[in-house]
């Protein structure tokens, strides 16, 4: 009888983790793990791939390729696996994890990277393989955490709340209107198994980073703002939230923050928050 090994097993001491996976998911990939002749454990390649060495970063991968599959709906001839991905005019390349084609197959939708088990070096990689390929859509994960970026035009990114189903378009996700139930069903810190901090962080080096301002208060005032936001919310359960991008131009974005204007006294030292009625 061969002997069986789990998922588990392979991600032992490694930095990638699978605990953004459900049971049924890593039971189902436990399925397609299998032994060669000299004992090293391997994964049934899906459909238009092949068979890969189960290492922890392929662990992490292959579960994700198969959500994207099974959970998202898309088609596996859209789901590229290792794409070459050219960077430049020195056409020098690399292997993007993941890679979903558009619905006509020609250009890249959404790259995935796994290779990265840190979310810093993961959001760069990511990045500069968006930039590369012209992708409206970027996701990192190291099996425990995941990060969501929408492309809104080189070098200025921002953060995603989901990843489009198959039937979607980008805008169907952008132009969502949100209630408050609709955030706590979303919950980032635990959809994403993420903390605040590491959210702010992303906030001050996807948005700020180079806007040439003070990243800590104007952090503090986006978050009294959507404090203020959710407050209306909390108290009204048809209230749609306003403090989400939904693809507006800067100014339609500003007006709508507008509605909770942060004043800052002249000593730097405290913020008020003011309901524009």
């Amino acid at each position: 009888m061969s002997k069986k090994i789990t998922l588990e097993e392979i991600i032992h001491n490694s930095k990638h983790s699978i605990k953004l996976f459900t049971s049924s998911e890593i039971r189902e990939l436990e399925k397609d793990l299998y032994l060669d002749e000299k004992g090293r454990p391997y994964f049934k390649g899906v459909p238009g791939d092949k068979d890969r060495p189960a290492k922890p970063e392929e662990v992490v991968r292959q579960l994700f390729a198969r959500r994207l599959n099974k959970q998202y709906g898309y088609p596996w001839e859209r789901i590229k696996i290792e794409k070459n991905v050219v960077f430049g005019s020195d056409y020098t390349s690399n292997r993007a994890d993941i890679v979903i084609m558009d619905k006509d197959n020609k250009e890249a939708y959404i790259i995935v990277e796994c290779k990265k088990p840190k979310r810093s070096d993961g959001r760069e990689q990511l990045k500069s393989y968006c930039n590369a390929e012209g992708s409206p859509i970027g996701v990192w994960t190291n099996g425990s955490e995941l990060l969501i970026l929408y492309r809104e035009d080189p070098n200025k990114y921002q953060s995603l709340s989901r990843i489009p189903t198959a039937d979607q378009n980008l805008a169907d996700v952008l132009g969502e209107a949100w209630t408050m139930k609709d955030l706590e069903e979303n919950n980032k810190l635990v959809l994403e198994n993420t903390t605040l901090k590491k959210i702010i962080l992303d906030m001050e080096d996807i948005v700020l980073a180079h806007a040439g301002v003070d990243a800590f208060e104007e952090v503090f005032k986006l978050i009294y703002a959507k404090l203020y936001d959710e407050w209306k919310g909390a108290r009204d359960e048809n209230y749609y939230l306003k403090f989400r991008v939904h693809g507006d131009n800067p100014k339609e974005l500003k007006d709508k923050m507008m509605d909770c204007s942060i004043t800052q006294n002249r000593n730097g030292a405290a913020f008020s928050i003011t309901a524009k009625e």
